[in-house]
């Protein structure tokens, strides 16, 4: 987890943190950067066509794959306050809100409180983006839903999926809606929902996306989420048979019979540990229990931002993929540039 950039918009701070093998929201479990999930992600990147590398791995346990243990408080405040690149300006369940406050005490912000703009998911890895001025926040929560309604994506994610999209570049549109069921808050999807289901939660979702790689019968595909809603992609991804590896909550509704995939009905599956076949598992280095404790292989990569002024060019932001998921590629042999 680390700061990429620090950018004064309108003489505001903007602040970017990466988060790699990390939950963000309630039950946040963090990861020490001696665990290597993100710190060494680049380094893997660019020394995948290594032969040394690739016999590092063979011989080797899949290290560093599985969930991280949970961080104290203090460990999570001093990751964030050394994950800060660049800073201009005066120096029960743990979540990255919870934190904050700390944050801004080790940053040496004052009275300036920092607040979350744009966060991936729960369990996602990638860009975290916090500001402490309130007018900045609030010009960015402006661009990203008018970028919405102008169906312009600001966001784009990759995921590794277990089965490959039979298009290679598509639109998932989906209407969904959040059920509590037996103590979980489950996405399920609605055919042909009503006027009456709208108004009662139902949404009208969209993404868009492209296979990138395929290899050993997954796929690296890039999503691009055209509208927001709780667990969208991986329901999207489940909703073309190929879950995102590491989905433990919505891989059980894709079903397999004599090597047909299908659709089984949302409302009767119960979330499980995900079950990979003994070929992927072998390709991984796993045993079935290590799969079920695999991090959700979704990471979001890239965030559109404006520029500083209204006739700056967009700011583009990256996050490098962190290491257990270059680290999955590898023995995939998914290629990516």
């Amino acid at each position: 987890m680390r700061a990429v950039l620090t950018r004064e918009m309108g003489g505001c701070k903007v602040w970017t943190q990466i988060w790699g093998g990390c939950r963000q929201g309630l039950g946040i479990c963090a990861v020490p950067r001696a665990a290597g999930f993100v710190t060494e992600a680049r380094h893997q990147l660019q020394s995948r066509g290594s032969s040394k590398r690739s016999h590092t791995l063979r011989e080797k346990p899949f290290q560093g794959l599985l969930r991280p243990k949970s961080l104290s408080r203090e460990e999570l405040v001093d990751i964030l306050r050394e994950a800060v690149v660049d800073q201009k300006g005066k120096p029960g369940e743990l979540t990255l809100v919870s934190v904050l406050p700390e944050l801004s005490q080790c940053l040496g912000l004052g009275e300036r409180e920092l607040q979350v703009v744009r966060a991936s998911g729960k369990e996602t890895s990638g860009l975290v983006l916090l500001s402490s001025c309130p007018q900045t926040a609030s010009r960015l929560q402006k661009f990203f839903t008018h970028s919405q309604r102008a169906r312009k994506p600001t966001a784009t994610y990759f995921a590794v999926t277990d089965g490959i999209p039979a298009a290679s570049e598509g639109k998932i549109q989906a209407p969904l809606k959040q059920e509590h069921t037996e103590g979980a808050n489950l996405v399920v999807p609605v055919k042909s929902p009503s006027r009456k289901d709208i108004l009662k939660g139902v949404k009208r979702t969209l993404s868009h996306f492209r296979v990138v790689a395929t290899g050993s019968g997954c796929a690296l595909v890039q999503l691009q989420p055209l509208t927001v809603f709780p667990s969208q992609l991986q329901v999207h991804m489940a909703l073309q048979l190929c879950p995102v590896l590491g989905d433990h909550k919505y891989s059980a509704r894709v079903g397999t019979v004599l090597g047909q995939r299908f659709l089984l009905p949302a409302e009767s599956m119960k979330p499980h540990g995900q079950v990979l076949d003994e070929a992927l598992l072998s390709r991984l280095h796993l045993t079935p229990a290590q799969a079920a404790q695999l991090p959700l292989h979704l990471h979001l990569h890239r965030l559109h931002l404006p520029g500083i002024r209204p006739r700056d060019a967009p700011t583009e932001l990256l996050a490098p993929l962190p290491s257990y998921f270059s680290r999955t590629l590898q023995c995939l042999g998914l290629q990516y540039q």
